[in-house]
This record gives C-alpha cells, structure tokens and sequence, in this order.
C-alpha cells in the first residue's frame, strides 16, 4: 500500500510495540501529529515542555524496559529535548527521539527554526539519521528502535524533514527485527580460576545487570560464590536490599559497611558497571592487592577507567548464565559473617534523627516492591538511594552519569504512564524549581504521583560541598525563595500538603498516599543536613567520612 511518510512514521512505531509516545507539537511534525490524530491508538503524552517529553520517554524506558519514544518539532524543539537524550546517554537508557525539520530544500539555509539537531546530538546518541528519501523512511525506523535496545542500550534520533513526511512511498508492515544477546564465546577457564580461588570475594552490581535482566542470575551467581553484593547507583534494584548479602551503595556517598568490606575484599567482580569517579574514587589505590574482574557489554568500557586482571565482554546475564554451569558452590561462611558485622555494626550506630531518613523510611508503610520511586539530583537523591530498600530493577529511576536536575518530574511521568503503578517521586526545591511546568501533565493525565519536596531553602548538595570543602563560603546556594508549594500544587490542580515536623510524617503520608490524582508535599528540613557517609573526591575508600 502506499502511504505518506507521516502514516508510515505511526505504522513503524506500532510495528515496534510502542503504545506511549510522548511530545510536543510544532510547524514541522504538523504531519506526524496529524497521522497520530488520524490513527487514533497510540497514547501521547502532551508534555509542558520537550526536556519534559525526553526525560518521560526515559522514565518510562527505564521502568519498563521498552524503548521510550518522544516528538519535537525543528530547531528549539529539538534543542530542548538535548539534555534529556544525554542523560539517557550516559545511564544506557534505550530511547528513539523524533524530531521534524524544514524541506530537504530548505536545509542549510538558515531556515526558520532549523537546527543542524543530527550534528548537535551526534556525540550523545548510539546513532542519528536524517532521512532524506521516503523510501529508507521505513527501515530507517526499524534500525533504529533495533539499535537503540540491542547491545549496550542507548538513544537514537531520527530526523525527518517536513517533505518526506507528506510524499508517497510504498509500505510493507514487518515485524521488529529479533534480538537476543549472543551466548559466551569467550574461555572462561581464568574467570572460573580465580572464583574459586578467592578467600574474600565482593560483586559489585551496576546498571548493566538491569538492562541485561540479569536480576534473578545474579542472584544466583552471588550464592553461588557466596559473595557479599553491593550497588552502584544505576544497579540499585538489581540485587534485593533485604537479602543478608547486600551491603547497600558503593562509593561516594556508598555505606560505611560497602566501604569496609570492599578494603577487605581480595577480588572485585565488577557487573556492568563502568568504574565512574564516584565509584573508584583514587582509580591507582582502588584496585590495589586486589584481583579486579570486570563483566561488561561494551568493549570501550573494559579497562578506560580501572585496569583489570580479568575481563569478559559479553552480556552480562549471559556471563552469569554461562558461570551458573561451571562454578561449584563456593564456601565462604567466615567472609560473610566478617561483612555482617559491618552492616551490624553500621545499624548501631546510624543517626537515624535527619528528617529526611524519617520521611523516606516511612514510606515503606504505603508502598512496594514494585512502586517506582523517582528522584532528581542533589542530597535527595543519594539519601533516597541510602534509606529506601529497592527488592527489584526498575523500581529506582534517576539520573546517574549526566546528574540531571529537572530530571525527576518528567521521568516519573513516564515511570508512572508505564507501569500504570503509583509513583513517587523525591526531589529538592533546587531540582524541582527547574522543571515543575511539568506537574500540570502530571495533573492533566490524572496521573497517581505523590511528589515528596525536601525543602531545605538551598542547593542541599553544592552547599555541602561549599562547606567541606570551600571553608563555608556559601556562594549562590541559598534559594531565598518564597514559593508557596502547596499553593502552587493547588494552583496546578493537584493537591497540597506540608511536613513541619516529625508529628505531621505519618498523617500526611497517608493522606497524600489516598488520593488518586497528584499530591506534593512540602518536606521541610534543615538548611545543613548532610549526606553522609562521603568519601571526598579522587579519594580511596580509606578516606571515608561518617561523622561530621
């Protein structure tokens, strides 16, 4: 049959199995979202801005492990969905952005509202397109959604100038392109040596062990060598936070007990995961007398920031799976009570009187392990990664290796238009003020999203640092702002409330927790409430800060 190329746009992403997409309008996609209109089955989320629309196609990839889609028009539609598409970037999220251009004719020209948006984003996409014949329209999609979530995933963006979406051409519907990660290949024999020669084995999960669905072989891989596990921040659900194996967060803002355990450990296997500064700290101290292994998809990745003695490129639940039918069960009883003591002798001596641990701990009392929780940036961030116990992956959506402010309204749109669950979201009043536009989607889809807003009047995280290690001189952190956000919450069309104190934690939740549409609730707590533990920047694990 032949179709226009903006039918055949709306034909290929249904083709995907794409059933959300999320946007905004403008001159240059008029044909495309007139095709959507004209279809009639594919859900759009109407954004109040496109950073809005790339950070929900993320959350919504993230938490649901399909590909997110968003729209933009030309020039500062397709500038303004730039920072999300980096921040998918750098945490792997598989995304396919759609962005619409002046005529092939007009390109170059310093058109109205064009934008070179394929060179722009050339250094933070997987691969980009501009398609410039209606014939490659077609495949040019599929290649795309293919790459974006075949390997290590990642965004992809497809520009389509406004003539081809409106020419004519030939479409066949075809089913996605099938893929399935190749078993290893590799000789395991060395990796399987030093397993079973280690006295005091630790895993370290990353991200990859949740974009490769490695949860439940991880696991078993952990039994197996009957090694203690800790996270990253991107492999936070990988492994579940009950188990008596798992140590909490590892680096930076990591726990005193991963901190113990990793000094003590004589091999690393690293998951996934790719050695950021956060994680290794001094990269020359941190793998010193040590055996490091490193699992990871990406060749790139195996030994740019740490130097391995050992490595496997390949999926990583494949390695796991491949290990599963070779290694014997390990015995390590001893190693594991010695990291046990670590973890009991951190829960003696917790400061459990930051306000912030109050809130985030008594959300357990009205939620689950499959409620997504979304974060911004900043010390919200690391103490929701600290306090709340993630049992699965893809229950913590936030921005890692870009540490995007503004990430988290539009990602937990998109968590929460994906999975249908109600969501939380914790963010800060620095984050928040970037991107709060975006609770009147929130408000307009009617969506279950319960916002917990520390409100500390400054930039928690930068005043931290300021104070550490600027001798106090707190340039530019204090907001002075008077925003009045259970107003603003009212003013939106959602609801309102206020944590004052420690009375108020239980009553609000579960009035907040009860309503169907949004809520926001203003938590406030002090100016100079810290993230600890902290071990300073480009320091080894021996440097670690627990007490102020």
């Amino acid at each position: 049959m032949k179709l226009i190329g903006a039918d055949i746009v709306i034909r290929c992403l249904k083709e995907q199995g794409v059933d959300t997409v999320f946007g905004y309008p403008g001159g240059c996609v008029l044909d495309i979202y007139d095709a959507l209109y004209r279809d009639g089955t594919l859900r759009h989320v109407l954004t109040a801005h496109e950073q809005g629309a790339a950070h929900a196609a993320d959350g919504y990839a993230r938490a649901t492990g399909k590909t997110g889609v968003c729209f933009a028009t030309s020039g500062p539609g397709a500038t303004n969905l730039v920072t999300g598409i980096a921040t998918a970037y750098m945490d792997s999220v598989p995304l396919v952005a759609i962005t619409g251009n002046v005529t092939v004719s007009n390109l170059g020209r310093d058109s109205f509202q064009e934008v070179d948006i394929a060179g722009i984003t050339m250094p933070i996409t997987k691969h980009n397109y501009i398609v410039k014949d209606v014939k490659k329209l077609a495949a040019t999609i599929r290649e795309a959604f293919y790459i974006a979530s075949s390997g290590r995933k990642g965004p992809v963006l497809i520009d389509i100038p406004k003539n081809i979406q409106t020419e004519l051409c030939e479409y066949e519907e075809q089913s996605p392109a099938p893929y399935s990660p190749k078993p290893v290949s590799a000789d395991l024999s060395e990796v399987i040596a030093a397993l079973q020669g280690a006295k005091r084995p630790l895993i370290i999960a990353g991200g990859g062990c949740i974009g490769s669905n490695a949860a439940s072989n991880l696991y078993e891989f952990a039994k197996r060598i009957q090694a203690p596990v800790c996270s990253t921040l991107m492999g936070l659900g990988a492994y579940p936070a009950s188990d008596a194996q798992f140590l909490g967060l590892i680096g930076m803002h990591g726990t005193d007990a991963a901190a113990k355990a990793f000094r003590r450990a004589d091999t690393v296997i690293a998951c996934g995961m790719r050695f950021s500064d956060r994680v290794a700290g001094d990269r020359v101290k941190f793998r010193e007398a040590k055996t490091i292994i490193q699992f990871d998809i990406d060749a790139a990745e195996i030994d740019k920031n740490v130097e391995t003695d050992l490595s496997v490129m390949a999926d990583v639940n494949e390695i796991f799976k491949a290990l599963l039918t070779k290694l014997d069960q390990a015995e390590h009883s001893e190693w594991l009570k010695e990291v046990a003591a670590y973890r009991e002798y951190e829960a003696a001596n917790f400061d459990s009187s930051l306000p912030a641990y109050k809130i985030l701990s008594a959300l357990s009392a009205f939620t689950d392990a499959d409620t997504p929780v979304a974060t911004d940036v900043g010390q919200h961030q690391m103490w929701t990664a600290q306090y709340c116990r993630f049992e699965k992956p893809r229950t913590f959506i936030s921005s890692g290796g870009l540490g995007t402010m503004g990430y988290g309204m539009g990602a937990a749109i998109g968590a929460c238009v994906g999975t249908g669950k109600q969501t939380v979201l914790v963010t800060g009043d620095g984050s928040f003020h970037m991107n709060l536009n975006e609770l009147c989607t929130a408000v307009s889809q009617n969506l279950p999203l319960v916002i917990l807003l520390m409100d500390n009047n400054t930039l928690g995280m930068v005043r931290q640092w300021q104070g550490l290690f600027y001798g106090k001189r707190y340039s530019q952190t204090t907001l002075d702002r008077k925003t009045d956000y259970v107003k603003l919450a009212e003013a939106f069309g959602a609801k309102g409330y206020v944590i004052a104190g420690d009375a108020d934690i239980l009553p609000v939740l579960k009035k907040a927790f009860a309503e169907r549409g949004p809520v926001l609730v203003d938590c406030k707590i002090g100016i100079d409430d810290k993230v600890l533990p902290m071990i300073p920047p480009g320091k080894s694990f021996d440097a670690i800060i627990t007490k102020l």
